[in-house]
């Protein structure tokens, strides 16, 4: 992590993963979509996340996407691979290869298709495993949404002791939870918003930044509003952050990827489409979103 900042502070995108018209991974697109992105002052990057569609990648497909983001993102900025799997055995396998490409640390999402078995203690000795195992720092990865597996802020204060796991990207939408888990661990972890619909309420109870899908569309609107905050402009940044409300939305849970990918089309960057089964958008819900582009980001022509 030579060159990195100690903190994982900011804005960060968790980036989409371009297809081609034949559903192969576009490498060519991904290299120019993090060329653009790489013009503002993000903090780094997911890489293989929820938003990259993850659960339908082969590992192969995994491991070239990471090389390839390598070779594009600075060394000064982070690139965050998400490596969770079902098995403890294949999460630790994943992390060590994205270790090896260069990654510089890895998000972690619960297992969870034996919902009913995912106890506090099964979680616990899931990932203080792979932390033990790790070359590499891990996050925490708390999606409840996604899978219907909650990591609880007692849980949480629990790893966050782990010298290995170094903070946690918040998905459930919870101010008083993530205010909370603030409170409840040592100052060195740090706590990541998921959603930019709740980005400036979480850094005013201590969040340090957001792992965000909205910040793939409107990157300047979400630095906008973590530097509003940090001058301590709180009329500003709440008006902000109420405006790009709808937009978040939007990417995420009314259309979720296909609409993300969409809404990047719309702004000139290659979002392609999705990967069966999931569908693209239907026309009528494109020209929806493209309305919202235009009312929420008005400094970029759609």
């Amino acid at each position: 992590m030579a060159g990195l900042v100690k903190r994982l502070e900011g804005v960060i995108p968790p980036i989409p993963t371009p297809f081609g018209p034949h559903g192969e991974v576009d490498h060519v697109a991904l290299r120019k979509n993090l060329d653009r992105w790489n013009a503002y002052e993000l903090s780094g990057y997911v890489v293989l996340g929820s938003n990259g569609e993850t659960p339908y990648l082969t590992v192969d497909e995994k491991l070239a996407i990471l090389e390839t983001a390598r070779s594009v993102i600075p060394s000064n900025k982070w690139m965050i691979a998400g490596t969770g799997c079902e098995a403890t055995k294949a999460t630790i396998e994943l992390t060590c290869k994205a270790a090896e490409i260069g990654a510089d640390a890895a998000l972690i999402v619960s297992p969870h298709f034996y919902t009913g078995k995912m106890t506090h203690e099964v979680l616990k000795r899931h990932y203080q495993t792979v932390a033990d195992r790790s070359p590499i720092p891990i996050l925490l990865y708390n999606v409840p949404a996604f899978t219907h597996v909650e990591l609880d802020g007692n849980l949480v204060a629990e790893l966050s002791r782990h010298p290995n796991i170094i903070g946690i990207k918040e998905s459930g939408g919870n101010i008083t939870k993530i205010a909370d888990m603030v409170r409840l661990t040592p100052k060195p972890f740090q706590v990541l918003a998921g959603s930019g619909g709740f980005f400036f309420p979480s850094l005013a109870v201590g969040a340090s930044g957001g792992i965000m899908a909205v910040a793939n569309v409107a990157p300047q609107v979400m630095l906008d509003i973590y530097g509003l905050y940090q001058e301590g402009r709180m009329e500003e940044g709440a008006e902000l952050q109420r405006r790009i409300i709808p937009l978040n939305n939007a990417v995420t849970a009314r259309f979720g990827v296909a609409g993300l990918k969409a809404a990047l089309d719309f702004l000139g960057y290659h979002g392609g489409p999705v990967r069966p089964p999931l569908l693209d958008l239907r026309y009528e819900e494109r020209e929806t979103l493209k309305v919202m582009v235009r009312e929420c980001i008005n400094d970029q022509a759609v």
